[in-house]
């Protein structure tokens, strides 16, 4: 078999161990906090809406970001500040549109969560 086609090898639980004592929270934080911001962003789209989904995001990204505020630097936790409240206003829009959706707009007039 070529150099380029063999697979990766895998980690010896020893090396996983090692790569585990090497990490640190506060990157594991900023990677989970990026991933709910965009997975709240996501559950706000017309396609997939599901404002319950988007609202653990929002409870979610307020509960983590200032558990970090003396792990990184200000700029990082000024920036998560913002997507909070972008993504707070974004859930007020789309709630708001879902109330608009009466039953003549293809709507209950309720909002909708998990079906």
């Amino acid at each position: 078999m070529a150099d380029e086609e063999r697979q990766p090898e895998e980690l010896s639980p020893e090396e996983l161990l090692e790569q585990i004592r090497r990490m640190k929270v506060s990157d594991l934080l900023l990677t989970t906090i990026s991933t709910v911001a965009q997975l709240g962003y996501a559950k706000l789209d017309p396609a997939g809406r599901d404002l319950e989904q988007a609202k653990l995001a929002i409870d979610s990204l307020a509960a983590l970001v200032p558990v970090l505020e003396r792990a990184v630097p200000e700029d990082v936790i000024r920036d998560f500040h913002q997507v909070t409240s972008n993504l707070q206003l974004a859930y007020a829009k789309a709630a708001e549109e879902e109330l608009g959706a009466g039953p003549d707009d293809g709507g209950d007039g309720e909002p909708r969560g998990e079906e």
